[in-house]
């Protein structure tokens, strides 16, 4: 069968063609509008949890291996120390990554020393490591890592030998204030 060819009666007028293009307009300008809000809604970073309140600053002192072990991020207070290069760090703020299921959780309370020299993430050995057997290239690898850790974290202590003695460390807080002296009447001196 041919095709009809419809004759001017039958096509739309322009006023009925110019209503229909018109709600076709208006529908995808609604449809754009809602996706625009889906896209910027989509992209606003959620609310921030608020900030853990942040430990007060720990006094020096020194660490045996076993001693070390109580500060995993586990405790009641949260608190990680690592040991590196013979030194102790407190790494508390690093949270994300020292703490329970970070990705360097291995280290935590532990001397990670040969850890950083071996580019492993194995837990380090739970008694003292003299690290007397590392080659010069695992030697500067540990350096390296003692340098970053102790340009962001805050140094503790040493990490002790068995037998070695801890150091009596001063509070470095205290003294640190200006010194004033005054000077008054024996008059002056009753009223206080």
């Amino acid at each position: 069968m041919p095709e009809e060819i419809p004759t001017n009666e039958e096509l739309p007028t322009e006023e009925e063609s110019g209503i229909f293009v018109y709600l076709i307009n208006i529908f995808l300008v609604v449809i754009i509008v809602v996706l625009i809000y889906k896209i910027l809604r989509g992209q606003q970073t959620p609310p921030l949890p608020p900030p853990e309140p942040e430990l007060p600053k720990m006094k020096k002192r020194d660490f045996t291996t076993e001693e070390l072990k109580a500060y995993d991020g586990n405790g009641p207070d949260g608190r990680i120390l690592i040991g590196v290069n013979h030194k102790v760090f407190d790494v508390t703020k690093g949270k994300r990554f020292y703490g329970p299921g970070g990705p360097y959780a291995a280290f935590a309370g532990r001397d990670a020393s040969r850890a950083f020299a071996t580019f492993t993430v194995a837990p380090g050995k739970d008694e003292y490591d003299d690290l007397s057997d590392l080659t010069p290239a695992e030697w500067e690898s540990v350096r390296e890592w003692e340098e970053q850790i102790d340009s962001k974290y805050t140094f503790i202590g040493k990490l002790l030998k068995p037998g070695e003695t801890h150091t009596k460390y001063e509070d470095e807080e205290e003294g640190k204030g200006e010194t004033v002296t005054i000077t008054a009447t024996v008059e002056e001196k009753k009223e206080l």
